[in-house]
């Protein structure tokens, strides 16, 4: 094996790892810890909680977001370094593109919804109730959209890394 493809596959391993943990962890805290902690606590103790949870995960979030980044960034230049010839291919630039959204959506969730979200219930909002729970229900279907979409596009980018990796 060359160092280029050493390379490339090193990175391409961390970038599947990485997409692996952010993908698992969301479909965990989407699927038990939130419905299972928001059925079984009490409110407010249940959203306090959740909030914790979540800002805890946007972080771990958008740090394995960046390590796809980067582990991406470094397979491209093993490859340019290889093979000077080598073109990306059309499944390159499709995992490349799923990775640029969903690592934006990460940074969306974590810089901007979870944050709003925890300011409404420092707030006092609940959701659905008066104008400032109204917004607390606008922002949650935010960020469960934003949550579900990344969890889809997370699966195509974990199946596009494994594609890759049976190339290198």
């Amino acid at each position: 094996m060359t160092r280029s493809a050493l390379v490339r596959l090193m990175a391409g391993s961390f970038a599947l790892l990485a997409a692996g943990v952010w993908l698992g962890g969301l479909l965990i805290l989407g699927a038990v810890v939130a419905p299972t902690v928001f059925r079984e606590v009490p409110a407010p103790s249940s959203a306090d909680a959740m909030t914790i949870v979540f800002t805890r995960f946007d972080k771990i979030a958008m740090m394995c977001a960046a390590i796809v980044a980067v582990a991406e960034v470094v397979r491209v230049r093993a490859l340019a370094a290889g093979r000077p010839e080598a073109r990306a291919t059309r499944i390159d630039v499709a995992r490349l593109g799923v990775m640029a959204v969903a690592g934006t959506l990460a940074v969306v969730q974590g810089m901007w919804l979870s944050p709003t979200i925890v300011a409404l219930h420092r707030d006092g909002a609940i959701r659905g109730l008066n104008p400032l729970g109204e917004r607390l229900e606008r922002f949650h279907g935010w960020s469960e959209t934003c949550g579900k979409t990344e969890s889809l596009l997370l699966v195509a980018l974990v199946v596009l890394i494994a594609h890759s990796l049976t190339e290198s």
